[in-house]
């Protein structure tokens, strides 16, 4: 065995075997877990090198790049410039504290975006030991053997073992715009370019069609793709619009800000301030008007609620995404593991001209076998029902096995091939019995969209060759000529071809998936492999794929929310329509109307449009099917979501607002064109999803209004002051204490604010919605104006007009501006709840986040250090401290009894 991989150059021309003997590798047993562990150690873990991450110390010198940050320097300078001391030194330690805690909700957001993007990293089938398991892709080690189907998303330079009707995207690396056919067994000079080399397929390409066994020969740096890392770069993190409308709407404020503050600046002037405390009191008070906190609450607050839409397993990829769920008015599922439970069980067989039924649940090896309601005895008898199975066997790629978890098998691979090995597996057929009496396969075809059958050539211990072919009835039928009626073929005559079409139309009125199955000896080769053609019908599989038991409420949910679901499916009309009868899709709301792929064909692009609005069901679609119809209900104004997992979805997938790949059986193409992952396959986790997207933007508009509401109540306070000629109510400290006090812990915890009960009772929210509304904006200048007035009615009533009281009025106010905000905060969990409803320990975050910053606030009032500091003097009488505290809850209060007469009125 070779210590290390030979160039890449060489392996193109290598035949197979001498490739796997170069390695050691072992074509049908692959590495062991040892020999693997020990190459991934010599080869280091298969990646490419990205751009070093920014350091920490200029992540946490970036905090001070702000215009706001450097107005509070010059403001230290200018007090130190006048020798106040006392005052420079708080302004700089403010500035510090306030660098600490963004630099830290910065960080914390990154790990849990970070987090988020390793649960995303790319996966790959490997042959370890014999068994075939699904590892991530940084784990392979030359030597290593993969299994590649389309949609799969090439690990790393391999060298290809077998291949059937292989074909490899490899625009990324080549350039090349279309496919390019792959040949394990091809003959390639050792010279051969790149784009040449047909018994290779390099890192980042995709697999277009067909399926392959492959030889992993490089990893990481030393693949093709690693070979020109050092041109590319890391991708920087964008900002989501949201991100961007907010940066936005902060430099408004503050060009807003500082104007009102020129007008205070300018009328503390007129009464003849001092030069010095005025410009100090102007540029504390822009300071703590302008929202320098927001962006990073945000990301935050995104950060957090993608975690939680985690553990929901809807896994978010694309940010913008977050915003557009909660605008989504209609949700386009398949129906398939998505809408039902991906348990395939065979419960009809029709062969010969009888028909035979199964019990026994799901995969369990219990059930009986009975024809005309008797059960059968002697199954060898039955051999048009054994043919049938037998092809249902022989052409599947599933594997069964004993659950190790007891109650019958486990079967590995697609749920509808693993139903058909059971039902063999019942009847006595075991394919899988003996490498020896296993056929040898020569040839597959993979089942696509478009084809809607699949087909395996193998050669059986006798050395006959056959083709076994499975697929949809209407797509397999018309490649028949013979039918096995008695253990012969007979020929498929016109009245036999409609009896046939007539039990799949019956079968699947009963919403039995049906899939038909034939057979032909010594078929026939072409140029691309053997033909599908002069096949002998074997019979009919129905099997059942009951729904999911939670969709029908998580449909009923949709309804309620305003979003209309849509099934898209490959299957039988009938089929489809059962299934949505029974998860109550189909209604006046959603539409009572099937649409089929042939009534699509002929219909134009607006009457499809037209037509989407009364359509619940669009049954025997392919991948064009499904783009034209996102792009129809687009059309027709809707905000869509689409699902999608095989790599012909990969378009509709992007095309739609939300696209949505499925976890478990989604191609690596389709989950790279999505927006969202779904790691169980379930509808109900897409709303579920939208359940949390909507709660995520329901937490960022909160705190904002609260950060909003409370910078405004502070300018308003300033400027009121100043208009009516009183001393500055506040000094420059005490204002750039109460924005780092109240600004920051409790508008992280609004932001993470469960749901509220009836957020899916509303009506989705339209897309072009501002984060702050026309009536919005109102509100946060009227509860602004409530806390300003509070603390006007403070500083007024303890000062009473008498110079010597002017100190303990500014404490009074300083506490009630703090303590006001602080209880405010609780009155913005909901624009119609009231906290009783609520519960005040629903969000433990936001109680925690008050008492920490309550406690702050009255160290500054009490503790001797800081009361030199802040120049409190709370020497207040027993009658003061409760018309402090009562106007302290006088805002919050107010806002509350206006949420109980809203309700009242309505």
């Amino acid at each position: 065995m070779s210590q290390a991989p030979i160039g890449p150059k060489a392996y193109h021309s290598l035949p197979a075997a001498a490739a796997l003997s170069e390695l050691g590798g072992d074509a049908e047993r692959g590495l062991s877990p040892t020999e693997a562990a020990e190459r991934l150690a010599r080869f280091g873990l298969n990646r490419l090198e990205e751009t070093l991450p920014e350091p920490a110390w200029k992540k946490f010198l970036a905090q001070f790049k702000d215009l706001v940050v450097w107005i509070l320097i010059v403001a230290a300078v200018a007090s130190g410039l006048s020798e106040d001391w006392p005052d420079t030194l708080a302004i700089l330690a403010i500035v510090l504290l306030n660098g600490i805690l963004g630099f830290l909700q910065e960080e914390k957001a990154a790990r849990a975006l970070a987090a988020l993007q390793n649960l995303t990293a790319p996966s790959a089938k490997v042959l370890r030991g014999g068994v075939v398991a699904a590892l991530p892709a940084t784990e392979l080690a030359p030597g290593d053997v993969v299994e590649l189907e389309a949609g799969d998303c090439v690990p790393a330079d391999v060298r290809l073992l077998r291949s059937f009707a292989l074909r490899v995207q490899e625009a990324a690396l080549t350039g090349e715009s279309v496919p390019v056919d792959k040949d394990a067994g091809a003959t390639v000079p050792a010279d051969a370019s790149l784009g040449d080399r047909a018994t290779m397929a390099y890192r980042g390409t995709i697999v277009a069609a067909g399926k392959a066994s492959a030889l992993v020969i490089a990893t990481g740096m030393r693949t093709e793709l690693g070979r020109i890392a050092g041109l590319l770069q890391h991708e920087k993190r964008q900002p989501t619009p949201l991100q961007r409308r907010l940066a936005g709407l902060g430099k408004v404020l503050v060009a807003v800000c500082l104007g009102i503050v020129t007008v205070i600046f300018a009328l503390q002037m007129l009464r003849g301030g001092k030069l010095g405390e005025g410009f100090l009191t102007s540029i504390s008070l822009a300071v703590a008007a302008v929202p320098e906190g927001m962006p990073a609450v945000v990301t935050l607050a995104l950060a957090l609620g993608l975690q939680r839409m985690v553990r929901r397993n809807a896994l978010i990829r694309k940010l913008p995404s977050v915003e557009t769920l909660g605008s989504v008015t209609v949700i386009c599922s398949d129906k398939t593991g998505t809408l039902t439970r991906n348990e395939m069980t065979v419960r009809e067989v029709a062969a010969g001209g009888a028909r035979y039924e199964f019990s026994g649940a799901g995969y369990a090896p219990q059930g009986t076998i009975t024809k005309a309601g008797a059960a059968v005895g002697d199954l060898s008898v039955e051999k048009d029902l054994l043919e049938t199975l037998a092809i249902g066997a022989r052409c599947n790629n599933a594997r069964v096995a004993p659950n190790p978890k007891g109650g019958g098998w486990q079967v590995t691979g697609d749920p509808t091939e693993g139903a058909l090995l059971v039902a063999a597996r019942k009847a006595g057929i075991d394919a899988q019995s003996g490498d020896a009496a296993r056929p040898k396969v020569l040839f597959e075809i993979p089942f696509d969209s478009d084809r809607k059958r699949m087909s395996v050539v193998q050669r059986r211990a006798d050395g006959a060759v056959a083709l076994y072919c499975k697929g949809a009835p209407e797509a397999l039928l018309p490649l028949c000529t013979h039918e096995r009626r008695g253990g012969v073929d007979a020929e498929l005559t016109e009245p036999r071809r409609a009896e046939i079409a007539q039990a799949n139309a019956e079968m699947a009125g009963r919403a039995l998936r049906v899939l038909a199955l034939a057979a032909r000896e010594g078929p026939e080769k072409n140029e691309h492999g053997y033909e599908e053609r002069g096949l002998v019908f074997a019979g009919l599989a129905g099997m059942l794929d009951p729904p999911r038991e939670e969709v029908r409420a998580a449909v009923r949910l949709c309804r309620k929310a305003g979003i209309r679901p849509v099934m898209i499916t490959g299957d039988h009309p009938a089929t489809a329509r059962a299934i949505a009868t029974e998860l109550e899709m189909l209604d006046a709301t959603s539409g009572a109307r099937v649409l089929t792929g042939a009534e699509l064909d002929r219909m134009s692009d607006p009457e499809l449009a037209a037509a989407s609005s009364q359509t619940a069901v669009f049954a025997r679609v392919t991948a064009e099917h499904k783009l034209r119809v996102v792009r129809a209900l687009q059309a027709h104004g809707q905000v869509v979501a689409m699902t999608g997992d095989g790599v012909n979805d990969a378009p509709a997938v992007k095309a739609a607002d939300v696209g949505i790949a499925m976890g478990i059986s989604g191609t690596d193409v389709t989950k790279e064109a999505s927006d969202m992952v779904l790691t169980d396959d379930n509808f109900a986790s897409i709303v579920s999803a939208i359940e949390e997207g909507r709660g995520i933007f329901d937490d960022i508009q909160k705190f904002i209004h609260y950060l909003l509401a409370c910078n405004a109540g502070e300018v308003l306070f300033m400027f009121v002051a100043s208009l009516l000629g009183w001393p500055a109510p506040l000094l420059p400290l005490q204002i750039l204490w109460i924005n780092l006090v109240t600004d920051g812990l409790p508008a992280l915890a609004l932001g993470m604010e469960p749901p509220e009960r009836d957020i899916m009772e509303r009506p989705p929210r339209p897309v072009r919605e501002p984060v702050i509304t026309w009536r919005g904006g109102a509100l946060i200048f009227v509860h602004g104006l409530l806390i300003a007035a509070a603390a006007l009615a403070a500083f007024a009533l303890l000062r009473q007009d008498d110079p010597a009281r002017l100190g303990l009025a500014r404490t009074a106010a300083f506490s009630v501006m703090a303590f006001s905000q602080l209880a405010f905060a609780f009155a913005c969990r909901s624009q119609k709840r009231t906290l009783p409803e609520l519960g005040v320990f629903t969000n433990p975050h936001l109680f925690a986040a008050v008492a920490v910053s309550g406690l702050l606030q009255l160290s500054a009032l009490t503790l001797p250090f800081a009361q030199d500091l802040f120049e409190t003097a709370a020497h207040f009488a027993p009658n003061e401290w409760l018309l402090i505290a009562g106007l302290s809850l006088a805002p919050v209060t107010v806002v509350e009894m206006a949420k109980l007469i809203r309700k009242a009125v309505k």
